[in-house]
This record gives structure tokens, C-alpha cells and sequence, in this order.
């Protein structure tokens, strides 16, 4: 987990809404998708663990200080310090959680505090009704990635790409996170320039694939989860869309298998757009290592689509992260390396 104390520190100072951009010139049909409400001061939000566990209570009480640093109110799932195995309790439990939130009218948006591996598991037994009826956002990002598409494949409301409840809420982070969920605003998402911030200059460096420009909605999260999705019912159609993905500890023959098996199974041919953000880690470190590097791989996989494709936006497994809305409208410029929404994410 990041410093949850570096947390609240960043929260504590409010900062200005993102701005909000032109309207759009250029927008690739989409399925209609419903818009949750958005966050207000004193909501109270529920706090889910649908995958990996927590099971100290000290982290917890930092994860709910940070919630009450955004101004919100947390309410604890009631199986949130369980543990079973690797997961935060048996797959009924956390998907009854999950269901209790969505069944809660007092509960504004569900927040997973963190992800790690599960939520897969409990797709099977999630009320699809009980929460397509009441829309709330939610906030998460890694496996939290396998409810993202599940929710946009049978719920139809938008849901929040972005930190968990326990990530390190950088300023980077609460700016976007607020401009999107708060303010309902039409963010363009563009990596930071000239900062003294050596680790954001690292990660967000930009490399066009493929230039140009292309609209559509956003859809992906995680590679790895994502990939695992495939030929279940829990996938929404991807035709048209921009495919945002990212991943971490993975090697650079796997991410090519990953793709590959995107490629076979018909969805990169959907496409009208894929970003790829940050892959934390994502190196064979061997010795005696000679193959193809992250970038190749993503050009000789991405370039060839004919698609507007770029790599670098911070998205996925880094300290300060966007924010993404799933299911809305944006529109990417893969030169300048840009996201830029066509609509807002919350009414």
C-alpha cells in the first residue's frame, strides 16, 4: 500500500478543478450511457474490499481518515477486515458488500479500497438488477478492473478508473479524481510538463504508434484482467471504442501474448483508439535477455491497427494517476499524447 499519512497531507489542500476544455468537433456513436449523481460534501460512501485483504486495522483507520479528507463521510463494508486465503473473505461475502452498497440509498458511490485478485470470482453473484437500478459511482483501479467491465456490460452507468480508497491521493490524483467525480467536469488529460517531480517525469513520457486523432468511448482497465475477461459474459461490446489499458510486473512477452489474444478474439479490431498508460515494472530483467522491448512489442501489435494509438498517460499502477471515466465519451490526439472528454462522467 502507499503512505496513506502522504495521503491526507495532499488532501488536506484543496486544489483548483481541472479545466474544462472546448466542445467536441468529432464523436463515434456509443451506446447511451446513464450518469450516476455526483459527489458532494458530506456524502457517505462505501467502502468495499472485492478482492485482495486488509487485515490490519491501523491501515484501515488511515484509508477512512483520507475519505474524511475529501470531505466525505466512509461507511465500512460489514466484511471489510476478512480474510480468507488471499481474499478479503469468501466470494458471497464480498459480492454481498457489494450488493449492500448499491441497496443502500444513503450510500453515494462505493470506493473498493484496494485491489490485488477476486473480484473476478464474484461476478456470478452480484445483483445486476438491484444495482443497474441504482447508479453510484465506482472508484477503483488493478482487478478492480473485472467490476469496471462487468458494470459497463450489464449496468450501464459510468464508473471512475482511478485510485483506491488506500492509493497515495498524490495532488495529480485528488485533482483529477475531483474535476471528474465531483465537478463533473470535461477534463483533457494531459501528462505534466516541465515538473520537478522526477517520477512523473519518468512515467510520463508520451510515444505515438500511430498519429491522429480518434473519439469514442472509453472502455478497458488492467491488461491482465481485461484479458482474463475474455469469453464471459461480463466484456461490453467494444466496437467504436477507445481502449485504455495498463498493467504492472509483467513481462514483455506476456503483454505481446495478452494482446495477441485481444487481437484473436476480435476486440482490437473494434477500435477506434487505444491508449496505453503506465506498465509499472513491466521488464525482463534477466541477464542474458535480448528480445523485444515494451515498445516494440506496442508497435508491432498497435501500429499496424491503422488506429490512433500512444503510450504513456498516467494511468494504472503509479503514485499519481488520472481518473478515468469508463463508458463516456472522449476523444484521444495520439501526437500530443492527449484525452480529452466529450462528456461529463456524473449529472
Amino acid at each position: 500500500m502507499h503512505d496513506r499519512r502522504t495521503a491526507i497531507t495532499g488532501l488536506a489542500a484543496l486544489a483548483a478543478a481541472l479545466a474544462l476544455p472546448l466542445h467536441a468537433t468529432r464523436a463515434a456513436s456509443s451506446p447511451t450511457v446513464r450518469k450516476p449523481p455526483r459527489l458532494r460534501p458530506g456524502d457517505t460512501v462505501g467502502l468495499i474490499e472485492p478482492a485482495g485483504f486488509t487485515d490490519d486495522a491501523f491501515d484501515l483507520a488511515l484509508v477512512m481518515e483520507a475519505i474524511v479528507a475529501m470531505g466525505l463521510v466512509p461507511k465500512p463494508a460489514p466484511h471489510l477486515l476478512a480474510r480468507y486465503g488471499y481474499l478479503a473473505g469468501k466470494d458471497r461475502d464480498r459480492a454481498a458488500d457489494v450488493n449492500a452498497m448499491y441497496a443502500d440509498d444513503k450510500v453515494r458511490a462505493v470506493f473498493a479500497v484496494r485491489g490485488g485478485w477476486g473480484c473476478a470470482r464474484i461476478l456470478p453473484f452480484l445483483d445486476f438488477d438491484l444495482i443497474r437500478a441504482n447508479p453510484k459511482l465506482l472508484i477503483g483501479f488493478s482487478d478492480i478492473t473485472a467490476l469496471h467491465m462487468a458494470f459497463a456490460a450489464k449496468a450501464g452507468f459510468t464508473t471512475i478508473h482511478g485510485p483506491n480508497a488506500a492509493s497515495s491521493w498524490g495532488k495529480l490524483s485528488w485533482d483529477s479524481f475531483r474535476g471528474v467525480a465531483f465537478d463533473g467536469a470535461m477534463p483533457v488529460y494531459s501528462n505534466p510538463q516541465g515538473t520537478d517531480d522526477r517520477l512523473v517525469q519518468r512515467a510520463g513520457r508520451i510515444r505515438t504508434f500511430r498519429p491522429g486523432k480518434a473519439s469514442g468511448r472509453l472502455l478497458g482497465g488492467n491488461l491482465t484482467v481485461l484479458t482474463a475477461l475474455m469469453g464471459t459474459p461480463y466484456l461490453p461490446d467494444f466496437s467504436g471504442a477507445i481502449l485504455f489499458i495498463e498493467d504492472t510486473d509483467e513481462a514483455e512477452y506476456r503483454i505481446d501474448r495478452m494482446l495477441t489474444q485481444l487481437a484473436l478474439g476480435g476486440v482490437l479490431g473494434k477500435l477506434a483508439g487505444v491508449v496505453f498508460g503506465q506498465c509499472t515494472d513491466c521488464r525482463n530483467t534477466g541477464p542474458s535477455y535480448s528480445g523485444f522491448t515494451l515498445s516494440e512489442v506496442l508497435q508491432q501489435q498497435l501500429a499496424p491497427l491503422g488506429i490512433p494509438a500512444f503510450q504513456g498517460a498516467l494511468i494504472g499502477h503509479v503514485a499519481n494517476q488520472f481518473s478515468i471515466p469508463v463508458g463516456v465519451r472522449a476523444e484521444i490526439d495520439a501526437t500530443s499524447g492527449t484525452i480529452r472528454m466529450i462528456e461529463p462522467a456524473v449529472v
